[in-house]
């Protein structure tokens, strides 16, 4: 007999009731954070499902809100936009839940009469790769270095399409020297990843982090990278624009030191 799983919204009522994006921690350092970004944007139009086993396991989560308030570096003004899709668990993959969670965002999107869904994708870490959406009628509308691709599934074709900020090399201008950090109460996970990376600077390399706090939509649009909410950049050169370890920001800074 197959498992019985069950779909719930994350709602203002639930939001401490289920795990935040996989973090069970309440103590965890970005769990509050997120959580409080979370009720902002409840109120502007976004939207959270959760997906669990038949004993309560949480194992997919999606999350999309109108484009216009997007946290990520693209113009998707009239479109739903989703910011994270994922599933765990080897049992459950291959299984449609992905399908299912996509097709949610979608149907939520023609009630509100949007232009279609649109969603970041890369081979990389932290985000879906294109493969699922591709399966789900999306097509690929914009790239950007150095593997991003945005992709868009259109309810009409006449509609315009949605497009990445651009501009990166100008953006990462501001930055200048020494070691900077980009993180965005978005991804409760670049909370504790940006501390780590700071603090082995600090000790190994007597560097001195100027971390920066992403507080809006529009600062998120206008982030040097396309993902956005993580970036580690040093001196004028992004080193990462995803979460990484203090080991892979270590063997990092040894090429680089070394060259």
């Amino acid at each position: 007999m197959a498992e019985q799983i069950r779909m719930a919204d994350v709602s203002q009522e639930n939001i401490y009731e289920s795990p935040c994006c996989g973090i069970k921690n309440t103590e965890h350092k970005g769990y509050k954070r997120k959580t409080n970004w979370l009720k902002t944007y409840f109120q502007k139009g976004l939207r959270a499902k959760m997906l669990y086993t038949e004993d309560n396991r949480q194992f997919g989560y999606i999350e999309y809100l109108p484009g216009r308030y997007a946290w990520r570096a693209v113009d998707a003004e009239g479109y739903m936009f989703i910011h994270c899709i994922w599933t765990f668990y080897k049992k459950f993959k291959g299984k449609g839940y992905g399908k299912l969670l996509i097709q949610v965002s979608i149907d939520d999107a023609k009630k509100e009469k949007m232009k279609g869904v649109a969603v970041l994708a890369r081979k990389r870490p932290w985000l879906a790769k294109s493969d699922i959406f591709l399966k789900n009628g999306f097509d690929v509308m914009d790239k950007a270095p150095p593997d991003y691709e945005l992709l868009v599934k259109k309810f009409n074709k006449s509609s315009p399409n949605p497009k990445f900020k651009d501009n990166w090399d100008e953006k990462l201008k501001k930055y200048g020297e020494g070691l900077t950090i980009i993180r965005a109460n978005q991804c409760p996970h670049s909370i504790k990843f940006a501390d780590d990376i700071a603090e082995t600077a600090k000790n190994t390399y007597k560097l001195k982090t100027n971390i920066i706090e992403l507080k809006t939509h529009q600062d998120a649009q206008n982030a040097p990278t396309p993902f956005a909410v993580f970036a580690i950049i040093y001196n004028g050169r992004i080193l990462a624009d995803h979460p990484i370890s203090r080991t892979r920001f270590v063997n990092i800074m040894k090429k680089i030191l070394h060259d």
